[in-house]
């Protein structure tokens, strides 16, 4: 019988920042003549580092610590049986230590089934969450390519040196800061999976 050791895996993990971290705009580049036309961007370093990126990251860490506590709840105090069945297994006939594995079992996959569950609606939010941004974040992008007289954008995180002196990055910050300063949103509530019929 599997035990609760390895459950529940750690919702905090999939409260992760929206995006990685990247390269700061500061990187060393190769140098050489900026070339006219052509501006880099990093939509990732936007998301890290704008007001609504940080605020969203910040939500989504809440609500990932409140849907963990729940799972807690849960997971406690089967995992208490579970160890009290271990402590017990050397006194318990094969049948009895059987019987008490199987009245376990439906809990243990009520555990199971709710970290699981609890992990899809993380993921579901955070990708509400970035949509919404990246919505606002476009028109943005838009404008200060144009001031910029750009003819051609490069995602920065695939340039691997140059002159980088047409990075947009920090003014798109700048900007979204100014329309979007923040962001508040509620988990998202998932319908639940109903296993598939055994066959």
């Amino acid at each position: 019988m599997s035990t609760l050791r390895a459950l529940p895996m750690s919702l905090l993990l999939t409260a992760a920042p929206l995006v990685a971290q990247s390269a700061p705009a500061s990187q060393q580049g190769l140098g050489g003549p900026a070339v006219p036309g052509v501006c880099l961007l990093s939509r990732e370093a936007i998301f890290a580092n704008a007001k609504a990126g940080k605020a969203a990251t910040a939500r989504l860490q809440q609500l990932a610590e409140q849907a963990q506590a729940e799972v807690d709840t849960l997971r406690k105090p089967v995992e208490t049986e579970v160890q009290a069945l271990q402590a017990e297994a050397a006194k318990l006939s094969p049948e009895q230590r059987r019987t008490r594995e199987q009245a376990l079992a439906p809990r243990l996959k009520a555990v199971q089934d709710k970290t699981q569950h609890s992990i899809r609606e993380i993921d579901a939010t955070r990708a509400k969450a970035m949509a919404r941004i990246a919505a606002a974040l476009q028109p943005v992008i838009a404008k200060v390519y144009t001031a910029k007289n750009c003819g051609l954008l490069i995602d920065r995180n695939t340039v691997l040196g140059g002159n980088l002196n047409n990075d947009l990055t920090a003014a798109a910050v700048a900007a979204l800061d100014g329309t979007m300063d923040t962001i508040s949103f509620d988990r998202e509530v998932l319908p639940a999976q109903n296993p598939a019929p055994a066959r």
